[in-house]
């Protein structure tokens, strides 16, 4: 399966001039040969809304969402927009598109509400991880915050996912030395963490641009179940990538190292029941 990586700018705001954006980097993408392209978080919309959110909201069958959903008959799609719901509850949502219809909708589960970030001011907050069936096998998708909790990607792991699509908003913040941008390092350790540990692909796809005085640093990338980099992304510049993914990776891995077999879901329940029973991690006391 070969992924188009759409590293790219949005324009705040504008949902017209987004689509019109990703309808150049979908045919791009087609003279490419991909099966697959991947936009970032927000990709539709932008990040630093604020009281624009509900400007912007889009139900999922919006007449403006057609053409866009008509083009995965082409090819697959990822994008991220604000999801607008039937309680008019606003949500940051990542859209996979394929055979021309939706087949899956992810509601960003953490929404960071802290430092640079207020999320959790503007939308409201997803309640579930799933898999679902593409081109490669069964893959899930996480948001940006999503990742740096690791129950997450265990979860969509356990799911069966063989791809996880990470889409994000990375933001700079702050350079640790020479080497470059610290939010960056971070990212590409854990991307790496979670592609072995967990023997699979992650697909990570951040955005680029400054918006609002925040700076994203871009750097996407494909990393494969035994931590090597299928493709790497420049950071700060827009830009389409193309790597090719092997399921037969992923059973390689999942042979030479059986961590996924090993896992004790029956444990990990018995813990985490206890920790919330006692009142830990916010959990009332039972």
């Amino acid at each position: 399966m070969k992924i188009a990586i759409a590293q790219i700018k949005s324009v705040l705001g504008s949902l017209e001039q987004n689509l019109t954006r990703h309808y150049e980097y979908i045919d791009k993408a087609l003279e490419g040969k991909a099966d697959l392209v991947v936009f970032p978080e927000l990709s539709l919309t932008g990040y630093t809304l604020k009281d624009l959110t509900s400007e912007v909201a889009v139900r999922l069958d919006d007449t403006r969402l057609s053409s866009l959903i008509a083009r995965s008959r082409e090819i697959d799609i990822v994008v991220g927009l604000v999801e607008e719901s039937n309680e008019f509850l606003f949500f940051n949502t990542a859209l996979y598109l394929s055979g021309g219809k939706i087949v899956h909708a992810h509601r960003k589960v953490y929404l960071p509400t802290y430092g640079m970030f207020e999320e959790g001011r503007h939308f409201a907050t997803g309640n579930s991880l799933d898999t679902f069936e593409t081109k490669f096998g069964r893959s899930g998708m996480l948001i940006c915050e999503d990742q740096w909790h690791s129950v997450c990607p265990l979860i969509l792991t356990l799911k069966g996912a063989l791809l996880i699509i990470g889409i994000a908003n990375g933001a700079a913040r702050g350079i640790q030395n020479a080497d470059g941008l610290a939010s960056a390092g971070t990212w590409e350790r854990m991307n790496t963490f979670y592609a072995i540990n967990h023997s699979l692909y992650l697909a990570f796809v951040n955005r680029v641009g400054v918006e609002d005085g925040v700076v994203f640093w871009g750097g996407s990338e494909i990393v494969d179940p035994f931590g090597n980099r299928v493709i790497k992304g420049s950071y700060n510049n827009e830009e389409l990538l193309f790597g090719e993914i092997d399921p037969g990776s992923v059973r390689r891995s999942r042979v030479t190292s059986p961590l996924l077999r090993d896992e004790r879901i029956d444990f990990c329940l018995r813990e985490f029941q206890q920790i919330w029973s006692a009142g830990g991690a916010d959990g009332e006391v039972v």
